[in-house]
């Protein structure tokens, strides 16, 4: 049945979908797509046959997406990826002389902690590979079936994704971010502060929020949500100059302490520490370039783990003391 529809379709309609939602303009679209504006109206008028839909609605001077457009969006640039993919296959793989992208979902965290690592590793072996850094969503988690047959991979910790294989890449734990000039809280967090204080916490959606937060409610605090956001890197900057709290990644809060007014505390509780692993579909198995897209992430994880923070306690788990500098200025 799939195919049959397939069949009746111009597949060439999904290139100018894709421009369409994202400039949101004929003119422009048809620019980006190197066509005259005539060919993508005629396109147009057919994607919204197809879909029985407008896509874009007139508002005033400009266009605006529609409920199921604004759905389209994130699919449809999925769904190129997969195309691109599929027409990127050869027998062999010679990383020296390859000319291709790989499409890697990742959360703002992953792309700082190991993006320019796993970047560095690509360009000194492969100097005509690109990589696509696509953000992670939760609808995106929460679909895997369907999103790891459309890229690479999805870098996210172990507790979100089963039954895939995965690369481990490294490992990390939750630290407290407070501001640095925030006189309510001194050297340590106690659990009581943590109930009194605003939060910002990330994904807060019940398959998707942070697994430290989950670990709080699990211990009987529950959280006074004031601000819930899609970004770890924003955190900071709700954080700085309030009586607000929330926990990042130790390897985050390291780097973002560094360039804004925060200090990272340990958490009150014990927390479970974070492995981050790269997870991808099974029909990738021995496809030789993305055998050899593994191997570079897992040499980018160690080179992550190789950076020493943070530190192994005696009994194996992972230490908090790099916290104590992680504040602002020191």
């Amino acid at each position: 049945m799939a195919t049959s529809s397939l069949r009746n379709l111009d597949l060439n309609l999904l290139l100018t979908l894709d421009a369409l939602l994202h400039e949101r303009n004929v003119t422009r679209a048809a620019e980006r797509l190197g066509l005259s504006q005539p060919a993508v109206s005629a396109a147009l008028g057919r994607l919204r046959r197809h879909f029985d839909d407008e896509l874009l609605d007139r508002s005033g001077n400009r266009y605006t997406l529609t409920p199921l457009a604004e759905q389209l969006v994130a699919r449809t640039s999925l769904a190129i990826a997969g195309v691109q993919r599929v027409f990127d296959a050869t027998p062999d793989f010679d990383p020296a002389t390859a000319d291709r992208e790989f499409s890697l979902m990742v959360s703002d965290y992953a792309a700082t902690v190991l993006g320019d690592h796993l970047a560095t590793l690509v360009e000194r072996e492969a100097p005509g590979v690109r990589l696509r850094f696509v953000a992670n969503s939760p609808y995106a988690v929460d679909r895997a079936v369907e999103t790891l047959r459309t890229v690479d991979g999805i870098v996210l910790p172990h507790g979100f994704i089963t039954d895939f294989p995965a690369v481990d890449l490294y490992e990390d734990t939750w630290v407290c971010v407070v501001a640095h000039d925030n006189d309510q809280v001194g050297d340590e967090l106690t659990l009581d502060d943590l109930a009194r204080l605003p939060w910002v916490v990330t994904y807060h959606l019940p398959t998707a929020f942070t697994p430290a937060a989950r670990q709080l409610r699990m211990i009987g605090v529950e959280p006074d949500v004031h601000i819930v956001v899609d970004s770890f890197l924003s955190i900071p900057f709700l954080i700085a100059g309030t009586r607000r709290v929330a926990v990042l990644q130790s390897r985050l809060a390291e780097r973002l302490a560094r360039v804004t007014p925060i200090r990272a505390l340990p958490c009150p509780w014990d927390v479970v520490p974070l492995k981050e692993a790269f997870w991808w579909h099974p029909q990738h198995r021995t496809d030789p370039a993305h055998v050899w897209l593994r191997g570079m992430l897992a040499e980018a994880g160690r080179a992550v783990d190789g950076e020493g923070a943070p530190r192994r306690r005696s009994d194996g788990g992972l230490t908090d003391d790099p916290t104590a500098r992680y504040s602002h200025g020191r």
